[in-house]
């Protein structure tokens, strides 16, 4: 089952600026190899994290509009949100730890349920 969330220029707004939990944004396109590497990590976060944590992807080839808007030049890229703002980004094929704790520095009550302790 798929845990991520397609996202466009349509729904953008509501799936991740008007979030109530904080939200991964994949940045990525079908013919990236790195983008490919990291989907079953993104997905493995978004099935154990579903209600705390929302794992959205923006293929860019179909979303230039938002990939220009928050100055996307290289994929993958994971932008960090919460509350509507933009917390952090990862460049890069990152690894699902490496992932969990950028999440832990945004979002500090959330701490120990994400990294399991």
């Amino acid at each position: 089952m798929k845990s991520t969330i397609e996202i466009n220029e349509a729904n953008f707004e509501t799936e991740v600026l008007k979030a109530s939990q904080p939200v991964v944004v994949d940045f990525w396109a079908e013919w990236c190899g790195p983008c490919k590497m990291l989907a079953p990590a993104l997905e493995e976060i978004a099935n154990e994290q579903a209600g705390r944590v929302k794992v959205a992807k923006i293929n860019v080839d179909d979303n230039p509009g938002l990939a220009a808007r928050y100055g996307i030049r290289s994929i993958p890229t994971l932008l960090y949100f919460t509350h509507g703002e933009l917390r952090g980004q990862t460049i890069g094929a990152a690894g699902k730890q490496a992932i969990l704790a950028k999440l832990e520095t945004f979002s500090p009550a959330a701490a120990t349920t994400l990294s399991g302790a």
